[in-house]
């Protein structure tokens, strides 16, 4: 743990304020039950989450019907980002939701 996040990424600081309005869902379990029950928006998972994790997370996702995002950052980073180790998470607020999806649609789009 480097104690350290890109003071200007904007998703992270995003991910940070959802978990401080406990509109956050963190590790697979937890994320699988949450989207199952519907009560999650959009999933995230780190770039380096495990593929067998992230094949029963992708399974809920589309039983439930919720998109899956491979986020561009570590589990590192997203851990520091919400102070809880993890490399998944699910948003279980509309607007948050919609936001983050902004965010990391536009940030594909400067990859390109």
């Amino acid at each position: 743990w480097k104690g350290r996040l890109r003071m200007n990424d904007r998703l992270l600081s995003l991910l940070g304020l959802c978990r401080r309005a406990g509109k956050i869902v963190i590790g697979a379990d937890p994320v699988i039950d949450s989207v199952l029950n519907g009560k999650s928006y959009v999933v995230l998972m780190a770039k380096d989450f495990s593929h067998n994790s992230k094949k029963s997370v992708e399974k809920a996702c589309n039983t439930g019907n919720v998109e899956a995002k491979v986020i561009s950052r570590t589990k590192e980073e997203l851990s520091l980002a919400i102070g809880k180790f993890c490399a998944v998470v699910a948003i279980t607020d509309r607007g948050f939701s919609d936001k983050i999806q902004e965010l990391i649609l536009k940030e594909q789009e400067q990859e390109e």
